[in-house]
């Protein structure tokens, strides 16, 4: 078992206990959110950090989701 340690722009995001470690460019899904590895290093023999780069979350219409709450009484 290796002590893996996700990280995005060095904030960590994620420790798993996994069997097998991710290899740069395999695609993943961490917390809901679909990624890409950049990097692995190996801090000790049972610890890994892994880079992980996500895809840009893209907003499409943003006054319709506003509209979505209550309207006001006149």
């Amino acid at each position: 078992m290796f002590a893996i340690h996700f990280f995005e722009n060095n904030t960590r995001l994620l420790i798993q206990a996994l069997r097998r470690i991710p290899s740069v460019e395999e695609e993943l899904k961490i917390k809901g959110r679909k990624g890409k590895v950049i990097s692995v290093k190996m801090m000790e023999e049972n610890i890994y950090h892994v880079h992980v780069e996500f895809e840009k979350i893209v907003v499409k219409n943003l006054a319709a989701a506003k509209d979505l709450g209550k309207k006001k009484k006149r």
